[in-house]
């Protein structure tokens, strides 16, 4: 695989693991004190929903925003809305307009929007598919491909907003904030916001005492049916939520660059993680827990002798949005089970 493949995959985040695995942390005692055994979905898991705001929010329109491609978009309705990854429908359903969305991509799988029609072949966005639904706004973000799509999109006359892609807890806001005014509701983009970062605060703040010794979690990106296994460094966009409940993201901690590396006996030795985080389908896609300890040097490592496993669902793990704040609290139940009872 090369590394601008990689690259483009772990931008994509939660969006491409849904893809590429098709329909289909707890620690060890040394410093901090948890119970033993397998720690995969032990926490209280939410239905897989966005929290509207309380108030439908009215679009005032037209409004102007600065796209991260350099370029100006101006929105004169949004009466038919495309987001074009699952990060960025949580927030437009959040703001209370899930109702003028007309279409989703794969990643988009929480329970308002299922019933939308899928605009994306493999890992693609489909121009066509886009543009036959009659956007009024089509809202993507830096890894959202092929090029040739979103030109053809921008072509046609649709106007089209692109984000920055959103990898640290401190991008929610931001995120939030930019959406909401390209469509025309900046007032509850401020509400969303304070809600959301109010809700993370509180996460944060229910976390137990982790010790003198953070608990390293490593970060593995699991593709079984194409024997896909990756360690995730720096920019995987995991190790923000990592130090968020109180542990080191252990591909760091290692010395790793960038986003993936393959993983190897010698690379997961090396980061030695007390704890392993995974998407739900990519445990899936390599047979669960015990697929996994046969993956190179899982089972030498301290998470693999304790299966200190935690398991998070794809659409919501890397969002970096107005669910970031259970997707804390359900990491922090998986990787303190102890403390959790």
């Amino acid at each position: 695989m090369s590394s601008s493949t990689t690259r483009h995959r772990a931008a994509r985040g939660p969006a491409i693991l849904l893809l590429l695995l098709g329909p289909l942390f707890a620690l060890t005692a040394c410093g901090f004190s948890t119970s033993a055994g397998e720690a995969t979905g032990t926490g209280t898991q939410a239905p897989d929903t966005v929290e509207p705001l309380p108030d439908t929010p009215t679009p005032q329109l037209p409004a102007t925003a600065a796209s991260a491609d350099g370029r100006t978009t101006t929105v004169t309705s949004a009466e038919r809305i495309i987001p074009l990854n699952g990060s960025l429908a949580e927030i437009v359903f959040s703001l209370g307009l899930g109702p003028k969305v007309v279409a989703r991509d794969v990643s988009t799988t929480f329970e308002q929007a299922t019933a939308l029609p899928v605009i994306t072949q493999a890992h693609e966005v489909s121009a066509e598919g886009v543009l036959s639904l009659h956007p009024t706004v089509v809202l993507a973000d830096r890894s959202t491909g092929p090029a040739e799509a979103v030109a053809q999109i921008r072509a046609a006359g649709v106007p089209l907003l692109v984000l920055d892609d959103a990898k640290r807890l401190e991008d929610v806001g931001t995120r939030i904030d930019t959406v909401a005014a390209a469509l025309g509701v900046p007032d509850a983009g401020r509400q969303l916001k304070e809600r959301t970062e109010q809700r993370i605060t509180e996460a944060k703040a229910d976390l137990p005492a982790v010790g003198q010794r953070r608990p390293k979690v490593a970060f593995l990106y699991l593709r079984g049916s194409a024997s896909v296994y990756l360690l995730g460094g720096p920019a995987s966009g995991a190790g923000s939520l990592i130090e968020a409940v109180g542990g080191e993201d252990a591909g760091t901690a290692a010395g790793l660059s960038g986003d993936f590396t393959p993983l190897t006996s010698e690379a997961l030795v090396k980061a030695a993680p007390d704890a392993i985080l995974v998407m739900s389908k990519g445990l899936d896609s390599v047979g669960g827990v015990d697929g996994l300890l046969k993956l190179p040097g899982v089972a030498q490592t301290p998470a693999g002798l304790d299966r200190r496993i935690v398991s998070v669902e794809d659409g919501q793990l890397l969002s970096y949005g107005p669910r970031t704040p259970q997707v804390i609290r359900e990491i922090a139940e998986q990787l303190y089970p102890k403390a959790a009872r």
